[in-house]
């Protein structure tokens, strides 16, 4: 096979190292303050601002460049309802007693429950899917690799985004969750991975106190 085509590095734009830890550190410091948002309010978020996101996370890294993902984005009432009667199905079997005591003894501090009302006030869900066979060409179904890996990279790069922007976020895991196939008509060989839930907080939102607690370096890393 003949070598692929290479274009030269693009240049990141000229720094010093001082000028390359400030911008990290600032970066750091802005990330650090955001949280999960389980209230939100029904003010409309533009559209051109989880456009930008959808294509941030379309830059991340992924298995042979074969971008394996797809984003549903969703702000049509009908289908927010539809999922939000389908969640809530699989999170009271969940809470009931599919969870196991040391979960729901996890989940506890959280104060999470059954009930999502904010898959219907948030003016945006955008559900991940992960795509086992796909590639550029939509029209060949080549396997794909490093799925979930990939679909997290995309999805870390997509919150950051809508975090910069000031909106706010949740990460939903319903589980099973292949009734988002059937409501965001994705075919079977997609896989959904998380719905992240987009909007302004409302007034009355609040964290809970455990979310504050985060590891320190020492605990995040080993260094050698």
């Amino acid at each position: 096979m003949p070598d692929p085509e290479a274009l030269p590095w693009q240049p990141y734009p000229e720094m010093t190292d001082a000028e390359r830890v400030e911008r990290a550190r600032a970066f750091r410091d802005a990330m650090r303050t955001r949280r999960s948002c389980r209230a939100f309010s029904e003010k409309p978020v533009p559209r051109e601002i989880i456009e930008a996101a959808v294509v941030t996370a379309g830059s991340a890294p992924n298995g042979a460049n074969h971008q394996p993902w797809h984003f549903c984005v969703v702000s049509a009432p009908e289908a927010k309802s539809a999922i939000r009667v389908a969640a809530e199905e699989e999170e009271r079997a969940f809470y009931e007693g599919r969870a196991g005591s040391e979960w729901l003894e996890a989940l506890w501090p959280l104060g999470t429950g059954a009930e999502k009302p904010f898959l219907e006030t948030a003016p945006w869900l955008i559900v991940a899917f992960g795509q086992r066979r796909g590639g550029l060409d939509p029209d060949s179904l080549k396997q794909n690799y490093y799925v979930t890996e990939s679909v997290g990279l995309a999805c870390g790069l997509l919150l950051a985004t809508l975090h910069q922007a000031g909106i706010a976020t949740l990460v939903h895991t319903p589980n099973p969750m292949r009734f988002l196939n059937r409501v965001c008509r994705r075919p079977e060989h997609e896989k959904p991975v998380m719905v992240i839930v987009a909007g302004y907080p409302s007034t009355d939102a609040t964290i809970p106190a455990h979310a504050l607690e985060k590891k320190s370096l020492e605990q995040l890393a080993t260094w050698l």
